[in-house]
């Protein structure tokens, strides 16, 4: 399952998955997306596996989607909701380990964990907007369920970034930890769900989603308006000035 930008490791009961291209902060292409979900099917199916550990190598945790190319955030549209179902619908616990930025998919891949771990100063971005698009991989329904709809407005879209102790103390996130102290917390928290009871946790993630979250609805809605806007003037221009790294002129077409 292991390949050159998704690392995956077996480590006793721990399923650890890791994405690994720190060089862009771990922004995910279509092919890392299908990598995870792989890796987190497979865990969830090997019953040596108690518990899956999500996270990024270097600084960040997953910037969103690369937008060197035309036509890359679009590009991630199908495979980043195909992740989200994936860590939805395991049995096993999924622990999303976020110690540096998390931007957007990697908002929705992280919320779709059971527990979300972040650094204090973590960012949480949902910069959509910024480039002329909207939330997608089921922002609108994790972000809201979280944080409730006045929030979720704000952070859709002003695009604001919001540190990990502010995310948890919002309940964005379960919990944030100082930087020093993240790889211990993090450590005792996966040693905690590894031995816990499986079937209780099971039954418990599998209620809570189904009582809080319309996810099904919320990516269909996404795709569809997602589409439109990919195919906008604004769209383009605000991802050329996104790469130019130059203030964006948004002309409503």
């Amino acid at each position: 399952m292991s390949s050159e930008r998704v690392r995956v490791e077996a480590d006793g009961p721990i399923g650890r998955i890791t994405l690994n291209a720190p060089e862009r902060l771990n922004a995910v292409d279509p092919d890392m997306c299908a990598a995870v979900v792989e890796a987190v099917r497979a865990f969830d199916a090997d019953p040596q596996v108690r518990v899956i550990a999500l996270g990024g190598e270097g600084r960040g945790f997953c910037s969103g989607a690369p937008l060197t190319a035309e036509g890359a955030q679009m590009g991630v549209l199908d495979a980043g909701a195909e992740l989200v179902r994936a860590l939805l619908a395991t049995r096993t616990p999924v622990v999303a380990l976020v110690h540096g930025v998390a931007a957007g998919i990697g908002v929705p891949m992280a919320l779709a964990c059971d527990y979300v771990l972040a650094a204090d100063e973590a960012p949480f971005v949902l910069a959509f907007a910024r480039i002329g698009l909207m939330p997608d991989g089921g922002s609108t329904a994790l972000v809201a369920a979280s944080v409730g709809r006045a929030r979720a407005m704000r952070l859709a879209l002003t695009g604001e970034k919001l540190d990990g102790a502010t995310a948890a103390d919002w309940g964005l996130v379960a919990e944030s930890v100082p930087a020093a102290g993240f790889a211990a917390r993090a450590d005792a928290l996966l040693a905690a769900f590894a031995g816990g009871a499986t079937l209780a946790l099971a039954e418990t993630k599998a209620a809570i989603n189904a009582a809080s979250v319309d996810v099904e609805g919320a990516l269909g809605r996404e795709d569809t308006g997602q589409r439109m806007l990919g195919g906008t003037a604004d769209h383009r221009e605000g991802a050329a000035a996104f790469v130019a790294k130059r203030p964006a002129e948004f002309r409503g077409h």
